[in-house]
């Protein structure tokens, strides 16, 4: 599926594992959330994921950036009442013995320098860091911690760096719609 292509919104890349499906998981304080079965393995779909999802729908073009590729969007949506359709980032041959992050190759073909966004993962390392400061875009890398996955925190940093974003391109914009200064008669 194709990517948006929306210069006016950022761009959210959600994982799935460790941000949506939470683990480690003790049926004793299992937080609130889906049980559903994935090619045998079952996961823990985290309803206070999706409820924050659904609010940064409206500031981000969300995009699925996990090794479920296509999965995500054929089992999320039914079980967490998410929107169906979303587009994800497909991976190809990123190995695991490359130095970057196994993710950045296909986030990097198919969003490119240029697309501001904000990355949700539960596995950023050291390149992953060094990737987001070279970028031309604006770019947010949120780690989450596995068992809680994308919290009411992660949401609020999410929703107050989307606004930046807007406010600075409205700054921005008016300024260079300002009329021409008249020289002094």
């Amino acid at each position: 599926m194709d990517l948006p292509i929306n210069p006016a919104r950022p761009a959210l890349l959600i994982d799935v594992d460790g941000v949506i499906s939470l683990f480690p998981v003790h049926p004793n304080t299992c937080p609130p959330g889906t049980w559903v079965m994935v090619d045998g393995i079952i996961h823990l779909l985290s309803t206070e994921a999706a409820e924050h999802l659904r609010e940064l729908g409206r500031l981000f073009d969300l995009v699925w950036c996990t090794g479920w590729e296509e999965k995500a969007d054929e089992y999320i949506p039914r079980a967490l009442g998410l929107p169906r359709g979303l587009p994800h980032v497909c991976f190809g041959g990123e190995r695991p013995e490359d130095e970057a992050h196994w993710k950045l190759g296909g986030i990097d073909r198919q969003l490119g320098p240029e697309r501001a966004l904000a990355w949700i993962d539960d596995a950023h390392d050291e390149a992953c860091a060094h990737w987001a400061q070279a970028r031309h875009a604006p770019t947010l890398l949120l780690t989450t911690e596995s068992r809680f996955g994308l919290t009411r925190a992660h949401a609020d940093r999410l929703i107050a760096w989307a606004d930046g974003l807007h406010h600075a391109r409205a700054h921005a914009a008016a300024g260079t719609r300002r009329p021409p200064r008249r020289p002094n008669s």
